[in-house]
């Protein structure tokens, strides 16, 4: 098993840019950093349970991959389209109070979001089974990676609250261009 390369695919797929990572710098944005761990906490438990889901069912999703892409990525890009409606059309001269930020739409947008799915149901599968197939192997594996998701997390929320003041200075633009990405990544799964 090459390590590294594991390791650097976790890497760029946790931390680039994606449904969940804009969601988290839109929810500190808006929300605090406090919203934002709550939602973070959530993301990473699905995160680890669909790593899990595709150790222990792995040989049965293989069989109905196709299937299932083609649903994930129709309902993963209709819910980010309405993400991204939502970020737009966020009054920014209002005090907010929105339930985006919690530990459950957290957990459930990682069910559903494209990104997250492909790459729980391929890294266990490509890097580590063809060389591990002992159940120690294979949940260690699933809890290192649900760490660096963990990490990747973490780091949208410091970006976040880091450049908060800048954020909510050009409060408006960054929302339009949060929900522009949000589109984007919504375009880009379905091609």
């Amino acid at each position: 098993m090459n390590i590294a390369s594991l390791i650097l695919y976790c890497f760029i797929v946790t931390f680039s840019p994606g449904p969940t990572n804009i969601v988290i710098l839109s929810t500190t944005h808006n929300f605090g950093t406090k919203k934002a761990m709550q939602y973070t906490y959530g993301a990473t438990v699905a995160f680890g349970i669909l790593l899990l889901l595709s150790v222990l069912l792995n040989s049965l999703l293989v069989t109905i991959i196709p299937k299932i892409l083609v649903v994930m990525q129709l309902i993963g890009s209709l819910y980010m389209l309405y993400l991204a409606y939502q970020v737009y059309k966020m009054d920014v001269s209002k005090p907010m109070d929105n339930q985006t930020g919690s530990f459950w739409s957290g957990f459930a947008m990682q069910f559903i979001n494209p990104k997250v799915v492909l790459f729980t149901m391929t890294v266990i599968p490509s890097f580590v089974m063809p060389y591990y197939t002992d159940m120690s192997a294979l949940m260690i594996s699933v809890i290192l990676i649900t760490i660096i998701g963990f990490l990747a997390f973490l780091t949208w929320v410091l970006f976040g609250t880091l450049f908060r003041d800048f954020l909510q200075k050009h409060k408006k633009a960054v929302n339009v261009a949060m929900a522009l990405f949000l589109v984007y990544a919504a375009v880009i799964i379905n091609k």
